[in-house]
């Protein structure tokens, strides 16, 4: 192997083609690069911002789920113990109702009472005419009537 125009030739060539390459191929391609990794750091933090963010917003999710159970429970017992206040009410004006018929009832008793009376001592006084009439007719005699009379006033 001789060392030859031909080797040297190619030397020179291949240093020309390095020299062109590190002067101007090598700085866009480094540059292309660098270009390239900064936007897979920057993705990469990107993901860990947004692992963090969602991890937050599950955190936030579960405060809010827990206040709106808590709110619900709340809303729930509101309307359980409203509930329990009307149906004490209506219960309240249900017995009010039945003591105001029992008092209604109570008062036409005593006023169908007293109009049986009223027609009792109207039957009475007929049946007392009619007895002293058919005493009257009998016989006239003081002492019987008299015993009649208060015979009458005992019963009634």
């Amino acid at each position: 192997m001789s060392f030859n125009v031909t080797l040297i030739g190619e030397m020179i060539a291949f240093a020309i083609v390095i020299w062109f390459c590190v002067k101007f191929i090598w700085p866009n391609l480094t540059a292309a690069i660098e270009e390239r990794q900064k936007k897979i750091a920057d993705g990469l933090a990107a993901a860990d911002k947004a692992k963090a963010e969602l991890k937050e917003a599950d955190a936030k999710v579960e405060t809010e789920i827990r206040q709106a159970r808590k709110q619900a429970g709340e809303i729930i017992d509101r309307a359980q113990r409203q509930a329990s206040e009307v149906l004490e009410q209506a219960r309240d004006e249900a017995v009010k109702e039945i003591e105001r018929l029992r008092s209604s009832a109570e008062d036409e008793i005593a006023q169908l009472a007293q109009k049986a009376r009223e027609q009792l001592r109207g039957q009475v006084g007929t049946l007392a005419v009619q007895a002293a009439e058919k005493i009257v007719q009998r016989e006239i005699d003081p002492a019987a009537h008299r015993a009649l009379i208060e015979q009458l006033a005992t019963e009634l």
